[in-house]
């Protein structure tokens, strides 16, 4: 399938150059105040416009043709990092640009998740999902290892030139590759208010107990990857530099990415939603042995562990996707990315602020343990609304077409 393809190469283009740049800015900021606090605060700068993309833009993706979304965020984030490539920007000016940037992500990844069934039909579009899945964690990988390499050897606003080129690739892959579709919803039943098109998508996942449910499982992810958030400080107490800070936040999706293609190959579709609460409940877990205060080739094995576990994210993702209206694709993802990247920038930022006064291994253990007894809980509570065997176990609710596209394990715009 040529248009998937083009697809896959967009992903993992843009995936690795943005999360190359997140790193170097990272970077740079520690290098320069050595605080956890502050560090952790320019990561999560890369998530926080989540908040404003994720409830309001998202939805574009719906009102308007999706390849033409996608070539208009790719565009407008290259022109932004651009100018970060300028010499002499400030360090406000540059985390500044980089929340605008941000800003373009949650449509153009509403877009590519929607556009994904659109391209791939049936049994292919749940292996073409589990590859695009791959791809981004990889993308991820790939990106953090490289930004901790770049800004050893090429310093961080040749990092940012990267960067820009990718999402120039990627928009030209988009536009030369993919075919032109008219918009999925039609303008009369979009409704004249943004407000009450959020108030709608959020009754629509809220107002149903195991839609609200897997949303929930997904957004554990904002606890599982704590250490990626605080991973310079936590790299500098193990004796580690900017290469092993880029190993450790690596290592929050390598396992994943390693344990993907196994777990949906293998692995039948309702075993998979069964052990998806049990496999919550390790990926979190896991992090707990953090506190033992391991050196950094076992952190790095527990962190490939914890990733490892987070496969059960495919398992929530399917379930919920089956369960949204195609119509609402883009909205209902825009609301499930909104909490994952708003999630993971407050963890980071409580993380490191709490780092500063205690160790970033008992931060770690911590998030983990919370992690834990929380997926405990929604184990307990989706056993409850969807019974093995129930009315959902073996496909989509009566009445919505298709499926759609998942929910991102983790964005990384």
């Amino acid at each position: 399938m040529r248009e998937f393809r083009v697809l896959w190469s967009s992903v993992i283009l843009s995936t690795a150059g943005d999360r190359l740049a997140l790193v170097a800015l990272t970077l740079l900021v520690f290098d320069r105040t050595r605080s956890p606090l502050l560090a952790a605060a320019v990561y999560a700068v890369g998530y926080v416009p989540w908040v404003i993309g994720g409830l309001f833009l998202a939805e574009l993706a719906d009102r308007y043709p999706r390849r033409t979304v996608m070539v208009i965020c790719d565009a407008s984030r290259a022109v932004l990092v651009a100018v970060m490539v300028l010499p002499h920007v400030p360090i406000g000016v540059l985390v500044a640009l980089l929340f605008a940037a941000t800003m373009f992500a949650p449509p153009f990844d509403s877009a590519k998740a929607s556009i994904t069934p659109d391209i791939l039909a049936g049994e292919r579009y749940v292996l073409g999902t589990a590859v695009l899945q791959t791809t981004l964690l990889a993308g991820e990988v790939l990106g953090a290892v490289g930004g901790g390499v770049a800004v050893a050897f090429i310093g961080v606003r040749s990092s940012l030139a990267i960067d820009a080129v990718t999402f120039v690739l990627s928009g030209l892959l988009v536009r030369l590759g993919l075919h032109a579709r008219p918009a999925a919803a039609r303008p009369e039943s979009v409704g004249p208010s943004p407000l009450a098109r959020m108030r709608d998508g959020f009754r629509l996942i809220f107002g149903d107990r195991e839609l609200s449910t897997l949303l929930l499982f997904g957004w554990l992810i904002a606890l599982y990857t704590v250490p990626a958030g605080i991973a310079a400080p936590y790299a500098a107490r193990l004796g580690g530099g900017p290469i092993a800070t880029g190993a450790i936040i690596a290592c929050t999706a390598l396992g994943t990415m390693l344990a993907l293609p196994v777990f949906t190959r293998f692995v039948r579709p309702r075993q998979r939603i069964n052990v998806m609460g049990p496999l919550a409940t390790l990926t979190c877990g896991s992090l707990i042995l953090i506190g033992l205060r391991p050196n950094l080739a076992i952190s790095l094995v527990i962190l490939l562990l914890s990733a490892a576990f987070g496969v059960y994210q495919v398992a929530a993702n399917t379930a919920f996707v089956m369960r949204v209206p195609p119509q609402r694709r883009a909205q209902a993802f825009g609301i499930a990315n909104m909490g994952v990247i708003v999630g993971q920038g407050a963890a980071y930022v409580a993380a490191g602020a709490v780092a500063e006064v205690v160790t970033p291994a008992a931060v770690i253990a911590v998030a983990g343990g919370l992690g834990a007894v929380v997926a405990f809980v929604l184990t307990l509570r989706w056993r409850h609304v969807s019974p093995p065997g129930g009315r959902h176990a073996a496909g989509r609710r009566p009445g919505y077409a298709g499926a759609s596209g998942p929910i991102p394990l983790r964005e990384s715009r």
